[in-house]
């Protein structure tokens, strides 16, 4: 997928890709999408989610 943005939400990573929101918040919880890899906290403490790393992570491949 190509996207105007490097980041989006998770409400909108969880739109995108067919995800729940819970979902998501469990892969992190899991330690699956870790920080600074496949998402990072903005200075507002607001979660965003890396795009190339959720494709690299779908694919199969390191992020």
């Amino acid at each position: 997928m190509t996207f105007p943005n490097q980041y989006v939400t998770i409400e909108k990573c969880a739109e995108l890709y067919g995800l729940t929101v819970n979902a998501i918040r469990q892969y992190k919880k899991k330690g699956q999408w870790r920080e600074k890899i496949h998402w990072i906290k903005a200075p507002n403490g607001r979660i965003f989610i890396i795009i190339k790393a959720i494709d690299a992570w779908i694919e199969g491949k390191r992020a």
